[in-house]
């Protein structure tokens, strides 16, 4: 695929995320976890319902940049319906991927929509933007799992 394509690719994908974010909203009386990016101003807010081990629900709430936002978007498309295990790893894969490492095909694959993300790496002040509402979930993930 050319660098044209690429990039044409990413601007799509990351602006319908960003203008039409999918599972955005809250959900009341489940386990919330929030962080911010204090150099961008974003803040995500993610809320998920961990049942047997699998992720039933998963929503975000937040404000911010694009990146900020269209990530947290892919990032519910990408985790919802998996295990624990399988979601800590998709969260490790994905935060390879935006520090500009490589992973396997089989990962990318699995990452979806976010695999675009990957090129934020050649940008270093956006990288946390990226990764906000992944570390949002893998912190709720943690919490959720010492409940069970």
């Amino acid at each position: 695929m050319s660098l044209l394509k690429l990039n044409a690719l990413y601007q799509t994908v990351i602006l319908e995320h960003a203008q039409a974010p999918h599972h955005q909203g809250e959900l009341l009386g489940v386990q919330k976890t929030t962080l911010n990016n204090p150099t961008c101003g974003d803040v995500i807010t993610v809320q998920l319902v961990v049942d047997a081990d699998k992720i039933n629900q998963l929503q975000f709430m937040g404000t911010g940049c694009t990146i900020s936002q269209a990530s947290a978007s892919v990032m519910t498309d990408v985790l919802l319906g998996h295990s624990v295990p399988e979601a800590q790893a998709l969260i490790a894969e994905f935060s390879k991927l935006v520090m500009g490492e490589p992973i396997s095909a089989a990962s990318q694959k699995e990452l979806g929509d976010a695999a675009v993300l990957g090129s934020v790496a050649e940008f270093p002040t956006r990288i946390r933007c990226a990764m906000l509402a992944w570390h949002a979930a893998a912190q709720g993930l943690e919490e959720a799992s010492k409940h069970e």
